[in-house]
């Protein structure tokens, strides 16, 4: 087994955001950004924006996705909101392990406490917190992806995954992007060096 490096927020925190400019070469000083490897998760919800399958996420029907959970494809999964499901591919892992890579994942709070009682010590688990509610709620409205009801939604669900940082390894606030990077990538590095 290798090495994992874990990040859950609520939606909107800007887990995504920091998780590309730590493995952006030009973000880096000590850490080698080719040794890290971003695990693309399985969902089964439409993509947003310019997301792309393969890419952002591997995007699968209601059925396919139900299917693999039958199958025992999935490390963990869990129904996010009625009818959208997210997960993480054994396969998905197996393949950037073999190609001897420290997996990045990128997911929701409680699939990154499961991950994080199956990897272990193997694993760094962050929680990336908003500095506020309020702030949560305008990125949520400046992205523009999503209707009231999602954004009504995320925001009552994220009152409740807030009181779940204290079961990660460490917490990030992001409050400005350049700190909440550069306080991330001490971590990062503190955790492979170990």
């Amino acid at each position: 087994m290798g090495k994992a490096i874990l990040f859950s927020a609520p939606s909107g925190c800007g887990k995504t955001t920091i998780i590309k400019e730590l493995m952006a070469s030009e973000a880096t000083e000590r850490l080698d950004p080719k040794a890290l490897a971003f695990s693309i998760s399985a969902t089964s919800r439409k993509p947003r924006g310019d997301e792309q399958h393969g890419t952002d996420y591997y995007f699968l029907s209601e059925e396919e996705f139900r299917q693999r959970v039958a199958d025992d494809e999935f490390l963990e999964w869990e129904e996010v909101y009625a009818g959208t499901c997210y997960g993480t591919l054994k396969s998905e892992v197996q393949r950037l392990w073999d190609e001897g890579k420290v997996i990045v994942f990128d997911v929701d709070v409680n699939g990154g406490r499961n991950l994080k009682r199956y990897f272990g010590d193997q694993a760094l688990s962050i929680f990336v917190m908003p500095p506020s509610l309020e702030v949560l709620e305008q990125r949520l409205r400046n992205r523009g992806t999503d209707s009231e009801e999602a954004i009504a939604k995320r925001l009552g669900r994220s009152a409740e995954e807030l009181k779940q940082a204290p079961h990660f390894d460490r917490t990030i606030v992001n409050d400005d992007l350049r700190h909440a990077v550069s306080e991330t990538r001490r971590e990062v590095e503190a955790f492979l060096n170990e």
